[in-house]
């Protein structure tokens, strides 16, 4: 199998910077995402010195970003709104490119299932922008799985005909929040696929996704849906996903996403470790 290389989300061990790098290091990975949409690190208050500083500490502790994250919470349906939110992604991916890194990932809100809906317009207005400044860059705004099915989010991807605006995978958000089948999605939206979250998962009970991440307000609150588990101990295939992303070429990182748990850094060790086997255990077949 290929040896995909590992990356932690750097935000997932609670850490100061400095800490939590060293912290990426013990455990084993070889990449880190890290949020840049506020505070310290976000790009209006990283001059071009402040840059250099932290490529330099990453690379020199061996590392390098597989991603930034440029999730600004509140997608791309209110058309008042997108014009500030647009130039605000655009920020973080020339910060991106001076870290070295070609993908910001990002949410942009619920797809509608109905092409007409007029926030879906509104939605692939604000990504059609987005894709073409991210081709002149030669890079990627990377949707995250979950909100929609995979073949809905193939459809809007396609009308945009561009790889600028593509996929940062997470297969238990599928499972969470849709139901849907992460092994059949890879090969679905394989042309888009640039990053990935290994992050694991079980939905509970079905629920609006846009009910799930806000687009609407729930009328009578219920219990969380899903849950978020450890790798492996969730409804994620990991072999047969591996295997899917093998298949279709994809050779970036499997970057580790923990948003929950007391102890975060013996969980991604615990996940880099569980990783590191099943890629080696099919790699000996």
């Amino acid at each position: 199998m290929y040896q995909f290389p590992i990356g932690v989300m750097l935000d997932s061990f609670r850490l100061e910077t400095g800490e939590a790098i060293k912290k990426a290091v013990e455990v084993g990975a070889k990449g880190l995402q890290m949020y840049a949409t506020s505070g310290e690190y976000a790009p209006r208050n990283m001059n071009s010195e402040k840059r250099k500083e932290l490529l330099d500490m990453v690379k020199s502790s061996g590392l390098s970003f597989s991603a930034l994250c440029g999730d600004l919470g509140q997608g791309f349906g209110n058309k008042e709104k997108n014009h500030v939110l647009i130039e605000k992604s655009k920020r973080i991916l020339d910060l991106a490119k001076d870290l070295e890194t070609d993908v910001v990932t990002t949410h942009i809100g619920v797809v509608p299932d109905d092409s007409s809906n007029e926030r879906y317009k509104i939605m692939q207005e604000a990504c059609f922008e987005m894709s073409r400044y991210a081709d002149q860059m030669h890079a990627h705004f990377a949707i995250e799985t979950g909100p929609e099915p995979a073949v809905r989010l193939k459809g809007f991807l396609d009308a945009l005909h561009s790889t600028g605006v593509a996929v940062n995978y997470d297969p238990a958000n599928l499972i969470m929040v849709t139901g849907d089948d992460p092994v059949k999605g890879v090969y679905i939206l394989k042309d888009y696929i640039v990053h990935t979250h290994a992050k694991d998962g079980r939905q509970l009970f079905k629920k609006d996704p846009e009910i799930v991440y806000g687009v609407v307000e729930e009328k009578v609150k219920t219990d969380p849906s899903f849950v978020e588990l450890p790798l492996g101990e969730g409804d994620v295939d990991f072999d047969s996903y591996l295997a899917a992303l093998e298949d279709i070429g994809y050779q970036g990182f499997l970057t580790i996403e923990r948003e929950i748990g007391d102890n975060p850094t013996e969980d991604i060790r615990h996940a880099v470790v569980f990783l590191e086997e099943k890629i080696q255990g099919r790699s000996r077949r």
